[in-house]
């Protein structure tokens, strides 16, 4: 589908560095956005330029703290000022913990929900005026198998993956006649090639954590477990979701599949999808909007 304007969030470190860079070699021209470039990340804003300029690739850091509007505002904005347009946002910000949920406290829930789905809105209020004027345009989210089939000790990230990934559903159903299609990314755990669990946050009231003493063993396992479930063969490094986002952005309007599974663990989340995605046409269906499952192309006739 030629060249594109992409815009990646939490593109400073781990998935969301890989993600970026991965699409700027398949020759779009990316900007990787992260927050506070001026302080805490200026040496990952620093090696990505000199990335972009030693491999001649388009790949430009970019200021945006998911955590405000006013800062997404102003990031699509200069993006709009650089490059005239905006084809596809990668939503990829997230927050990763692992503990006993009850001893989460409140404050440290409302931030992982802030992170993983309210970040997501924030980001798509500042770019999808600029796509329904446009009438195309692409939302990939990067969310998680766990949204489907949950993972014990991760209570706080399983609940606000499926709460982000219920926003990118309905945002679907309510910008696909507007010829904006969507692609809901499902990994499962990548163990090997990031800093996947070692940068999780963990429950703050150890008060309540030493209740748990039947189970206290659990969390810290939580990672070689994931690990040991990996189907033999498969990858277990995250460059297999940059590829398959890459490869599903290439595909036209009203082809892509709406939620791409890439799990070592085989969950069962395709399972569940197909039953859920038949069940959720078979009621909109009843609606009479069913079209709203699918893209419609400038042209005004629904893909699919």
């Amino acid at each position: 589908m030629g060249k594109k304007v992409i815009l990646v969030t939490g593109a400073a470190t781990g998935f969301g560095r890989l993600a970026a860079e991965t699409l700027a070699r398949a020759g779009h021209t990316v900007f990787a956005s992260m927050r506070d470039m001026a302080g805490r990340n200026a040496d990952h804003a620093a090696d990505l330029r000199r990335l972009a300029e030693t491999d001649a690739i388009d790949l430009r850091p970019l200021e945006l703290d998911v955590g405000s509007e006013a800062s997404a505002g102003a990031a699509v904005a200069q993006i709009l000022a650089e490059a005239r347009n905006l084809d596809v946002v990668v939503n990829n910000a997230g927050m990763l913990v692992i503990g006993v949920t009850e001893a989460f406290t409140p404050e440290q829930v409302l931030q992982v929900f802030d992170t993983n789905a309210v970040s997501w809105l924030r980001v798509n209020r500042a770019v999808l005026p600029h796509m329904r004027a446009r009438g195309e345009g692409l939302l990939v989210y990067v969310g998680s198998v766990t949204s489907a089939i949950l993972s014990p000790f991760q209570g706080p990230y399983c609940a606000s993956k499926a709460a982000g990934d219920i926003l990118a559903e309905t945002m679907h159903y309510e910008n696909s006649r507007y010829g904006i299609d969507s692609i809901i990314v499902q990994p499962g755990a990548y163990t090997e090639g990031t800093n996947h669990f070692g940068g999780a946050r963990h429950a703050a009231d150890e008060h309540v954590s030493a209740q748990y003493d039947r189970i206290a063993d659990l969390p810290p396992k939580l990672a070689a477990r994931l690990s040991s479930l990996a189907v033999p063969g498969r990858r277990i490094d995250p460059a297999e979701v940059a590829e398959r986002i890459r490869d599903a952005i290439a595909l036209a309007p009203g082809t892509r599949p709406f939620r791409v599974v890439v799990d070592p663990q085989q969950h069962g989340a395709e399972e569940v999808n197909e039953t859920r995605g038949r069940m959720q046409r078979a009621f909109l269906r009843r609606f009479g909007i069913e079209d709203l499952m699918q893209v419609q192309p400038a042209g005004g006739q629904a893909a699919g």
